[in-house]
This record gives C-alpha cells, structure tokens and sequence, in this order.
C-alpha cells in the first residue's frame, strides 16, 4: 500500500492498514481452518440451525429461503462435476479411464470442497443477516416456492447423477480400500492337512 507524500516516503492511513490487518487475520484463520474438514462442516451445520429456527421464528423471509435454495443446488451441481468433460474436452491433465485396463486418474472437480464449504457458509450467513432487515420479508405463496425449488432440485441432480453414472466416477472416497483377496494355494493345502 503506498501513500501520497514527498520523496516517495509511504504513508497508509490508519482505516487501510486496520483493514489490511484485517484482512490478514481473516485470511490467516481461513488458511489454519483448510485441513479441519469435519469441524468446519460441524460448525456450518450450526450456522444452518441457527437459520432455520429464525425462519421459523419470524415465519417470513420465504424468497430468500428460495434463492438461498437454488444457491446451494448451484453449488452442489458444480461440485458434483468434473473440471473436464471427458465427452466435449481432452486435454493432457488427468481423466477418468474408459475401459478396464486403463491407467486410473483422479476425479477432478469443478467445485472444489473448500470452495464448496466456503461458499455455502457465507451464503447461509449473508441469509441469516438479511432476515433481520423487513424489506427483504416480500410476501409470496411459499407452498408455489417450494414446489418450484424441488422441480429443479430434482431435475439437476438427476441431471448430475446420471452424468456421474454415464462417466463410472466414485465421489465419494474414504481412504484406501481393503481387499479381502484369495487365500494362496499353499495355505490351502496346509489347511486341508489338519
């Protein structure tokens, strides 16, 4: 940050420094927050709580609900979607194999799960502070936004099922697997022995 003054002398004012400090710390405890997936996921879930007993609570804000709605499908049609699609791109990062004795590359997605939490955490909070401002509460039929919201909750998830199905991707992996595999034929015979 550089300021006006003689001789190229630096001079920040004291609001863009605080707010550079700011930013800095903000940053620093989203950075140490990276690797701690289940504690972000658990505290986000508490945000949704908090939500959801202030939209019952005020039993108003239903177009924000909506929009919050349509967001978090965007965001899950977006993480449940491959960087490149292996039908229209080719390109020479990794794919997923197309027949058996392919070499195997990992899935790529479009939307990241940091991104994915991040986004969807600050969605939930932007939402939560604007039911506490009346000129968002719009009155509309919440029964015609509901019905709407799982029309295309159910068509694009469908839509990216059957996209993952259609291209064989696993989503979700929980470590390495283990295989049971076969018993040698050497043990076997020792067994059949006794």
């Amino acid at each position: 940050m550089e300021g006006f003054g003689d001789e190229g002398a630096s001079v920040v004012s004291p609001v863009a420094r605080w707010e550079h400090d700011a930013w800095r710390m903000y940053r620093y405890y989203l950075d140490r927050a990276t690797p701690h997936t289940v504690c972000r996921w658990i505290g986000t879930l508490v945000m949704v709580a908090f939500y959801c007993s202030r939209l019952y609570y005020v039993r108003g804000f239903y177009i924000i609900a909506y929009g919050l709605g349509v967001y978090v499908v965007n965001l899950l049609s977006g993480f449940l979607s491959l960087l490149v699609d292996p039908e229209h791109e080719h390109s020479d990062g990794p794919l997923l194999p197309t027949k058996c004795f392919d070499e195997f590359k990992p899935l790529i997605r479009r939307l990241p799960e940091f991104k994915l939490w991040y986004s969807f955490t600050r969605a939930f909070i932007m939402a939560f502070v604007m039911t506490f401002f009346p000129v968002f509460d719009v009155p509309v039929v919440w029964s015609i936004l509901l019905c709407s919201w799982t029309l295309v909750f159910l068509a694009t998830m469908g839509c990216q099922i059957r996209y993952l199905i259609r291209h064989k991707c696993i989503l979700f992996n929980i470590g390495k697997q283990k295989y049971g595999g076969q018993k040698s034929s050497a043990s076997n015979n020792v067994s059949s022995m006794a």
